[in-house]
């Protein structure tokens, strides 16, 4: 009876571990066409070979710690270290490449979510713009700046979250959306930290929590209609 009960608490930690949410710094080689998929894009100062870069004003940017942070049971994490001076809109096709390999894995495009801080999010933002898809889901963490601004063809597609920072210069999104014509949702929140663009630097349960929330919400909530 004692060998069939821990085989059996085995088994479970097993399966525990097959489902746990995984992260990837590549495109993974097995897709489950059952479980939701996160891109994350870090922002700018990270591009090259430090992940944990230092800004003058602003800190340390922990790109490690924070996608440790953002891993979740719920879902896969894919984030990419970005090499130095890559080109946003060069690299937004080959996300967009990577998410029409999950969709033709069988992964439903609901259950994708493009995530991405200051370039990073204007990377997501194209990335939106490249799908051209009401299904796919967006998250923008202060990345509607100059490279949005300045391109005015863009536009963002389906669900839609964002984040900015009171403290900082990068604002709202609602310009962006208000020139998208299929935004299926949108929902926008300001956080105050005080800690202006460096606020999304570190996994900061102030932008980091709601996140999580979102795209837990996103098969159920941001995609009905």
């Amino acid at each position: 009876m004692y060998r069939k009960q821990l085989l059996a608490l085995l088994l479970l930690s097993i399966s525990g571990l097959v489902h746990a949410g995984q992260v990837y710094d590549t495109f993974p080689q097995t897709i489950d066409a059952e479980d939701k998929y996160v891109f994350y894009s870090h922002g700018y100062i990270v591009e090259g070979e430090n992940p944990t870069p230092q800004h003058k004003e602003w800190g340390v940017y922990d790109f490690p710690r924070i996608k440790q942070q953002l891993k979740d049971d719920d879902y896969h994490l894919i984030a990419y270290h970005r090499a130095a001076n890559t080109d946003p809109l060069e690299h937004a096709k080959l996300l967009a490449q990577d998410v029409n390999k999950l969709i033709t894995a069988g992964v439903d495009a609901s259950n994708i979510t493009l995530l991405g801080f200051s370039r990073g999010g204007a990377i997501s933002i194209l990335t939106a713009n490249e799908l051209r898809s009401d299904k796919v889901n967006t998250i923008i963490l202060a990345g509607c700046a100059g490279l949005i601004k300045n391109n005015a063809d863009v536009q963002v597609y389906g669900a839609v979250f964002s984040i900015f920072e009171t403290s900082d210069q990068v604002g709202s999104c609602d310009f962006l959306v208000q020139r998208s014509d299929q935004v299926r949702s949108f929902t926008e929140i300001s956080i105050s930290t005080g800690k202006s663009h460096g606020a999304f630097y570190l996994p900061r349960d102030e932008w980091l929590q709601p996140v999580k929330r979102w795209i837990k919400a996103s098969d159920t909530t941001h995609n009905k209609g």
